[in-house]
């Protein structure tokens, strides 16, 4: 469902803030709903952190879940999240049915697919090491795409993601960035599977080391020797299987094998799941240790000739994992996305780690909540409870409805996603994925703090611009509560 604010021309009203030793204090000329430096003060009671206006006792799940009255209620409960799953399926066109696909594509759809994400660059790209990227290079990573090699009737293939798998605009690893110097943001990185995702695979590069997939919310290059091609009902049978886990950690990972390589220190990211053996003989070992304390769990393993197998491996019983979806409370929200808390930022889940919308989407995949993979598919998705904010809403008015946001509410600007955590001192906070921030210091000047990490911020004084805030380009809100 879609809620609209009712608009008025805007007004505008500019924000100052300034950050004075530990006291806060926010000024906003004729709003009645400026946070007040006395309010503000009263969150600097305990150490400040680096980042203005946060303290350390704000650095922590308890804190926010302290402040609120009913912790424990649900925002949504199972059958609820089922639902907006099923609407996510039908009414998200970011979302690909995998089930629904036809055992053969037409090639020109096909063509256009894999053409539309691989384009020619057009813009100056460089390396790791400050060098503009030849033509040549270009033209050559061009060629791999192999377009004029996809046939009339494309056969489509099911395969199982064998490891973490990063997924490409091109058929290449090497890492290509807009600035020489600039290297946290590849500019050939899209995201990354999971172990055991399904995916279609449709094409291949003319080198034939990498393949063109289709996974449920995202397609792109990977690797060929990261995934395992088996029949459909092989693959969509071992992502039905119960009982199952689902890692509950920022990640876990298997135990040491040298007998099953493949499945040795495998990790798994949050929100991964894993098919369980609750069958499996106590007494019977499994890659040479009886499984005493560890779960034994089957994986997807791949054999020389890339086909699909399913294996056993251990994952200790120490690891950060559940037999059913978190239930969905603003306690266990605050309490998943603070695991994540000084990860490095990772874009398009580079690093082993991941992005604004990524992070909300693993935080989330806990509860079996379902998400498009980018932000700007996840802020105008038709499944979710979304509260769209019109361009011509007036600083006030939009600082007025921060004050109504919850706990686990998503805020959406262009290219970027943050999550409500709370409320104190008159501001509104977030918990997000960021490579940095800009605040005004307390000469009035603005001050960038290059976080890079999951970090905790106010709302209301983030910059996006000289004259602009991050709260002037909110466009929705998407509120996964009734």
């Amino acid at each position: 469902m879609t809620t609209r604010l009712s608009s008025r021309p805007h007004r505008p009203n500019y924000l100052g803030a300034a950050y004075l030793g530990t006291a806060l204090s926010l000024v906003l000329a004729g709003c009645a709903s400026t946070p007040q430096p006395q309010a503000a003060a009263a969150a600097s009671t305990q150490a400040t952190s680096v980042i203005p206006y946060v303290n350390s006792a704000q650095l922590t799940a308890a804190h926010w879940v302290g402040r609120l009255d009913a912790p424990d209620r649900p925002m949504l409960d199972a059958a609820s999240i089922d639902t907006q799953n099923a609407r996510l399926k039908t009414e998200d066109p970011s979302i690909h049915d995998l089930r629904a696909q036809p055992a053969r594509m037409i090639g020109n759809d096909v063509k256009a697919m894999v053409g539309k994400l691989s384009k020619p660059p057009t813009r100056a790209l460089y390396d790791v090491e400050g060098r503009e990227i030849p033509a040549s290079t270009l033209q050559a990573w061009q060629r791999d795409v192999a377009l004029d090699a996809i046939p009339a009737d494309v056969v489509v293939r099911h395969a199982l993601v064998t490891e973490r798998a990063d997924l490409r605009t091109f058929p290449t690893t090497t890492r290509v960035f807009s600035r020489a110097g600039d290297t946290d943001i590849d500019r050939f990185q899209e995201s990354a599977l999971f172990p055991g995702t399904p995916v279609l695979v449709l094409h291949e590069s003319r080198d034939r080391n990498w393949v063109y997939v289709m996974s449920t919310r995202y397609a792109a290059w990977m690797r060929r020797d990261h995934l395992a091609v088996g029949p459909a009902d092989d693959v969509f049978a071992y992502a039905d299987r119960q009982p199952w886990l689902i890692v509950t950690g920022v990640r876990a990972e298997t135990v040491y094998t040298p007998e099953q390589p493949q499945l040795s220190r495998l990790s798994l990211d949050m929100g991964t799941r894993v098919p369980l053996r609750q069958d499996w003989p106590e007494n019977q070992p499994v890659n040479g240790q009886l499984p005493a304390g560890a779960y034994v769990i089957d994986l997807p393993t791949r054999d020389k000739n890339g086909r699909l197998h399913i294996a056993q491996a251990l994952l200790p019983k120490s690891v950060d994992v559940a037999t059913d979806y978190l239930p969905l409370t603003p306690r266990s929200v605050l309490t998943q996305g603070f695991k994540f808390l000084g990860e490095r930022y990772g874009w398009g889940h580079s690093y082993d780690a991941r992005d604004c919308s990524g992070f909300v989407s693993e935080v989330y995949a806990g509860f079996g909540v379902q998400m498009p993979r980018n932000t700007s598919d996840q802020g105008k998705s038709p499944a979710f409870n979304t509260l769209q904010v019109p361009a011509s809403t007036t600083r006030d008015e939009r600082i007025a409805l921060m004050k109504t946001l919850a706990p686990g509410d998503l805020i959406y600007i262009p290219g970027h996603v943050m999550m409500v955590i709370g409320h104190e001192g008159g501001l509104t906070y977030v918990i997000h994925d960021t490579p940095g921030v800009r605040y005004r210091d307390a000469q009035g000047r603005s001050a960038h703090y290059p976080l890079n990490a999951v970090s905790v911020t106010p709302l209301e004084p983030l910059q996006s611009g000289e004259d602009a805030l991050y709260i002037d380009k909110i466009y929705s809100i998407q509120r996964m509560r009734r």
